[in-house]
């Protein structure tokens, strides 16, 4: 098997060979290879000791050289190149408490975590394939290389690791590697939050979201995402349902886009139902409030994932108002977009979709049809450049200080002059806003005045 290697890798694995020294592309960039997919990055396996690989090139940074990594600068592009290594005990569950340097490749390649990762490549020699990771790639399997426990020791991630792969790949997982998943799941407390996020977002925008139950069936979101756990629990005996509430979140997140927000916000949107739950005498269950409770719950989800501000704000505006239903008239609408906000406006819709795909046909077409007509207005008042929010008024908050208001006053008489605009865009006249708020502030002190007593008793 002959594989297409970017010149830089081949310019790097030449200069090694020329030195005396083994030098093998490795690892993901190969599997992908093989699969035609575009790898990432290029990662480089070699006999040379760290220096040496630094005496080969001119431009070298020593990212992780006491575990014998040297990233080599080609103009802009890095490429990391590490010693064949034996790694000794994993105290931390993550990194090696000891690395050994070895000559010998099969060493450093026994160490990956699947097969299907611990093959290498270089022209001369071809593949180098001694772990079974072909043969898996061609059964579609991930399977751990040497002993499952081994591997989930040296480092617990790789539990989500081999889900996430999976995901990605669209791969069964080895049942003995199964196995010692469920064995292992619960080591995951070990993790930083930092990398779970990044493992629970690749399976996320894979093209098998829905392998969030293997997650749950492994036990792996008790210790990461109990949350879900009690979603997957919690029954929806409605005739707009006809799933339980995890079933229903995962077949919506096989209905959105493949977006990393919406994804997100469709993993969390009915996180709040298993606590909102109220059974009638009838057995009919209903929700009510379950998106407010959503929306703190998912603040709270996010900090402790340590997910980025502005993910968590863009999430957590949607997970609020995603049961939001505006009637498709103008301005219903407009007061939607206001609540939930222009640039949101359309994932909104979009969550809202999925949402519905993924309950009972009961109403669905009627509900469907309902979110196409609200987008269609929505097109329509963006096209006449109606006013959506109180800084496109025809007044400011400076009017409002001329006019006599103060403090908190400006802001509530401005947002009053919003609900009159969004009502009827042809209020949005300067003159007219005017007008509105002199009579706000006429009828703010009369009731000011009100409550006083008579007058001959003032002072």
């Amino acid at each position: 098997m002959r594989l297409k290697l970017p010149p830089k890798v081949t310019y790097i694995l030449d200069i090694l060979k020329r030195h005396g020294h083994e030098a093998y592309a490795v690892g993901g960039c190969v599997r992908d290879s093989i699969l035609a997919r575009e790898p990432d990055d290029w990662d480089i396996t070699t006999s040379a000791r760290p220096e040496e690989v630094k005496r080969c090139f001119k431009r070298t940074i020593d990212t992780g050289i006491a575990h014998g990594t040297v990233t080599v600068m080609l103009e802009q592009d890095a490429f990391e190149v590490t010693t064949y290594r034996i790694d000794g005990t994993y105290s931390d569950g993550r990194h090696p408490d000891t690395v050994t340097f070895t000559p010998n490749l099969a060493d450093d390649l026994m160490r990956r975590d699947f097969t299907i990762n611990a093959m290498a490549y270089n022209d001369d020699e071809g593949l180098v394939d001694l772990y079974g990771g072909m043969q898996d790639l061609q059964k579609k399997r991930i399977r751990c290389v040497g002993k499952p426990d081994e591997r989930f020791e040296e480092d617990a991630l790789r539990v989500m690791r081999a889900v996430r792969f999976a995901a990605q790949l669209g791969f069964a997982i080895d049942p003995a590697t199964e196995a010692a998943i469920r064995r292992h799941a619960p080591h995951l407390d070990c993790v930083s939050a930092e990398r779970i996020r990044v493992e629970l977002m690749k399976l996320l925008v894979s093209p098998h979201p829905e392998m969030m139950v293997n997650l749950y069936d492994l036990h792996i979101t008790r210790v990461i995402l109990p949350e879900f756990d009690a979603c997957m629990e919690t029954p929806q005996n409605n005739r707009h349902h006809m799933y339980n509430v995890g079933l229903h979140t995962v077949k919506s997140l096989c209905e959105i886009a493949n977006d990393s927000t919406l994804r997100l916000t469709m993993l969390l949107h009915d996180f709040g139902k298993p606590r909102k739950r109220v059974t009638d005498p009838d057995g009919t269950d209903h929700f009510k409030g379950h998106a407010e409770e959503g929306a703190r719950m998912a603040e709270t989800i996010l900090r402790r994932l340590k997910f980025d501000n502005d993910t968590r704000k863009k999430t957590v505006n949607l997970i609020r108002w995603h049961d939001l239903r505006p009637r498709p008239v103008p301005p219903d609408v407009r007061r939607a977009v206001c609540i939930v906000g222009r640039d949101a406006f359309e994932d909104y819709l979009s969550v809202q979709w999925a949402d519905n795909m993924a309950k009972s046909e009961y109403h669905r077409e009627k509900k469907l049809q309902r979110i196409v007509d609200v987008y269609n207005v929505y097109r329509e008042i963006l096209a006449r450049g109606d006013c959506l929010s109180v800084k496109e008024l025809a007044v400011d908050g400076t009017d409002m200080l001329n006019l006599g208001f103060q403090g908190p006053e400006v802001g509530e008489v401005l947002n009053e002059a919003l609900a009159e605009v969004l009502a009827d865009p042809e209020k949005n006249d300067r003159a007219y806003l005017l007008a509105f708020a002199e009579n706000r502030k006429l009828t703010y002190m009369q009731s000011i005045d009100g409550l006083w007593p008579a007058a001959d008793g003032r002072e």
